[in-house]
């Protein structure tokens, strides 16, 4: 196969192909690492290339599976991840100077179990430093080189939608997967909670994190959640609920679905971004979901619960070495450990015990419903020049009402929530919706996603080099 028909494949027909021999592992490998030189150096979503593990990777798969020795869907697949995720012996940075030599002696979990399938792994993807400060390598959009793809899980989010890995994971404390997957046109999903094991990861609000797949369509989402989810005894935060086959209701439809519109939701929003998303609202109707507009007040609410949890907690993680060593931590991170230290306990505890508010209501909105429904963003991603060029009150401000009100209520009540694209705007760039579910029912989520994706149909590509394009 041609290299630029090997990238455009996704994990379901890619896994198929390398099972049948068809493709080897090491042609697939090659094809990525080819990419990644091809573009990464105007993107900018890596900060560690492993070439050499991953070659010694797809050579050992391609041994397995010629011996009979098949894994399971990821044997022989190339995949990233997030560089606040532990590989044992790769360097893990964080993407801070904090950690410039960091190199750890385990694997993450999320990580381990991809491994035990016979993963391949290409590389650490760029992010924010220690997800919640400023880039310190610059990552671009691959729709506009000129734009921001959102943070904190950048990298991921640029390398999926820039073909250069079949696949990434990401982590989420207050939007990190859902809204570079808004900015960059791809799915991410924040699963339940406990659901995927944090082992290995490094913190950011232990109450908060969680850990997810980035991928270009809703099935291979779902084929990432049955390999990496499930209990884990190394974090005890690790649930013991069931793992389901996530990729079962795929197919299902959305016929008697129960939508609730999120009405806090929808205002605010970009001509493009309010276009697409009702459009997508008439798709699922036409499908067969039945829509209706629902209220949480207290949405605002989750939003400052998560801020005033994820200060402290990763106040807690820092505390140290912001100490020992200020200097090596850039302008961003610092303000927000600072601000961490000015919040008194008493607002701590009530913002964890206020928690359980927001998610009743939440509760309270899906219980005769299925699912609850938003855009992703309000707004297509920013050009790097206008955010630079304001200040720090405004690009909070930013921030706030055009990403983080849609998702860090989110991270406060645990659900699973999962963004998609829905189109592009006039401006050439995605725009997204999301979809929250019940704690632990990230099937439903994936159903009426799945559902939506069949019926959109491909989503318009990057013009990159090399390539025609790929849908998302």
């Amino acid at each position: 196969m041609a290299t630029t028909e090997i990238i455009e494949l996704d994990i379901a027909a890619l896994s198929a192909k390398l099972k049948t021999r068809e493709v080897s592992s090491v042609e697939v490998t090659d094809a990525y690492l080819h990419r990644i030189s091809e573009l990464d150096e105007q993107l900018g979503a890596y900060i560690t290339v492993t070439r050499q593990r991953a070659g010694a990777d797809a050579a050992r798969a391609d041994r397995e599976i010629a011996a009979g020795d098949w894994r399971g869907t990821f044997h022989g697949v190339p995949i990233a991840l997030k560089d606040n995720i532990n590989t044992k012996g790769i360097l893990t940075t964080a993407g801070s100077k904090v950690l410039a030599d960091f190199r750890p002696d385990y694997d993450a979990t999320c990580w381990s179990r991809l491994a035990a399938q016979g993963a391949v792994l290409l590389g650490k993807l760029n992010l924010n430093e220690f997800a919640y400060g400023g880039l310190l390598k610059i990552c671009r959009n691959p729709y506009d080189r000129d734009r921001l793809p959102g943070g904190s899980s950048a990298g991921p989010a640029v390398a999926v939608v820039a073909e250069m890995c079949a696949a990434g994971i990401g982590t989420d404390t207050s939007g990190s997967i859902r809204i570079p997957a808004a900015q960059c046109g791809c799915v991410g999903l924040k699963p339940t909670y406990s659901r995927v094991s944090r082992y290995g990861v490094i913190p950011l609000a232990y109450t908060m994190d969680h850990v997810g797949p980035m991928t270009r369509s809703v099935r291979d989402a779902a084929l990432m959640m049955n390999a990496i989810s499930g209990f884990d005894s190394n974090d005890s935060t690790s649930s013991k609920e069931p793992v389901p086959d996530y990729c079962e209701k795929l197919e299902h439809g959305v016929k008697g679905i129960r939508i609730g519109m999120i009405r806090e939701l929808t205002d605010g929003l970009s001509e493009g971004v309010s276009r697409n998303f009702l459009e997508a609202l008439k798709i699922l109707a036409g499908l067969g979901a039945s829509i209706e507009e629902v209220s949480m007040p207290t949405l605002e609410l989750g939003a400052l619960i998560n801020a005033t949890v994820t200060w402290v907690e990763a106040l807690d993680y820092h505390e140290r070495w912001l100490r020992e060593r200020p200097d090596d931590y850039g302008k961003e991170i610092r303000v927000n450990l600072e601000t961490g230290m000015m919040i008194p306990a008493l607002d701590y505890f009530r913002a964890q015990r206020g928690r359980s508010r927001v998610l009743a209501e939440a509760l309270s909105a899906l219980q005769a419903r299925d699912v609850l429904i938003c855009p992703g963003t309000a707004t297509t991603a920013i050009k790097i020049r206008e955010y630079f060029e304001m200040n720090g009150a405004a690009s909070a401000d930013f921030g706030y009402k055009n990403q983080l009100r849609f998702t860090q209520p989110f991270d406060a009540t645990g659900q699973p929530a999962l963004v998609m694209p829905t189109g592009l705007a006039s401006d050439g760039m995605p725009t997204s919706m999301q979809i929250i579910g019940r704690p632990f029912d990230e099937a439903t989520v994936l159903q009426v996603a799945a559902a939506y994706e069949a019926d959109r149909g491909p989503l318009s590509p990057p013009r990159l080099p090399g390539t025609d394009g790929n849908s998302a």
